[in-house]
C-alpha cells in the first residue's frame, strides 16, 4: 500500500490539512483586508508578517497530484520553493519513499515555519528524504549544480519567473515545472504564465486554486 495512506503520513497529512483550514480561516480574511486597505492586487510578499501564522498549504488533491506526478516521473531531485509547514512536501516525500529513488530540496525564508514543517516531516517518518534549505531560495539553491528533474514553486508569487530563470541551466529536457495559485494573484503571475507558455509545453490545470503544468523542452 502506498506510503500516503499509511501511518503516520495519513493520520498526520488529516491533523494538518483540518489544522490548516481553521487557522486560515482565521488568518486570510485579515491578509485580503489589508490587501484591500493597500489598494492594488493582493501581494503575498507584502502581507509575509500576517502570512507567517497561515498553514497556506495545496489542498487534498494538489497534494495527491504531487504524489502521483512524483511516482510517475521518478525524479532524482526535487527542488520546492516555499516550505510552508510541509504538507507539500510529504506528499512528495511520501512518493520518493515508494519510487525507492530520489530525494527532495526543500526551501522556506521563515525560521518559524521551516522549523515546523521539520517536525512535520520528521513525524512522517521522511525526514531522510528531505534537505531544508532556510533562508533566501535564490541563495540558498545557488550552492550545487545538480540538475533538477521537478520544480515545485509555491513560495512568493513575484519570485517565480526570476527564480525559474536562475535555476533554469539545471533543468534539462523533460523536466517538470509545476506553478501552485495561479487564480490567487494572476495579475502578478502573469508574466510567469506568459515566459513558461512561450518557452515550456505548458498547461492550466484548473484544480484547487490553479496549477501551471511545464514541461522543459
Amino acid at each position: 500500500m502506498s506510503t500516503l495512506l499509511n501511518e503516520p503520513v495519513a493520520a498526520l497529512l488529516e491533523k494538518l490539512f483540518t489544522d490548516g483550514k481553521r487557522v486560515d480561516d482565521e488568518v486570510i480574511p485579515r491578509v485580503r483586508a489589508r490587501a484591500k486597505s493597500v489598494g492594488g492586487p493582493m501581494n503575498d510578499r507584502l502581507m509575509a508578517d500576517l502570512l507567517d501564522d497561515a498553514y497556506i498549504s495545496v489542498s487534498p488533491e494538489v497534494g495527491l497530484f504531487l504524489y502521483q506526478v512524483v511516482r510517475m516521473k521518478r525524479p532524482g531531485l526535487i527542488v520546492e520553493f516555499g516550505t510552508s509547514l510541509g504538507l507539500s512536501t510529504i506528499h512528495m516525500a511520501a512518493a520518493v519513499r515508494d519510487n525507492g529513488v530520489g530525494r527532495i530540496v526543500t526551501t522556506e525564508l521563515s525560521e518559524k515555519k521551516a522549523q515546523r514543517a521539520a517536525e512535520h516531516i520528521q513525524a512522517a517518518g521522511l525526514a531522510d528524504l528531505v534537505e531544508i534549505r532556510r533562508g533566501d531560495a535564490f541563495q540558498t539553491l545557488s550552492r550545487d549544480t545538480t540538475p533538477i528533474d521537478l520544480l515545485l514553486l509555491d513560495g512568493w508569487k513575484e519570485l517565480y519567473l526570476p527564480l525559474l530563470k536562475q535555476l533554469e541551466p539545471r533543468l534539462p529536457p523533460g523536466a517538470i515545472v509545476i506553478g501552485d495559485d495561479l487564480k490567487l494573484m494572476p495579475e502578478i503571475l502573469a508574466s510567469y504564465v506568459e515566459y513558461v507558455r512561450a518557452n515550456y509545453l505548458s498547461l492550466d490545470l484548473p484544480i484547487d486554486d490553479g496549477l501551471e503544468l511545464s514541461l522543459r523542452q
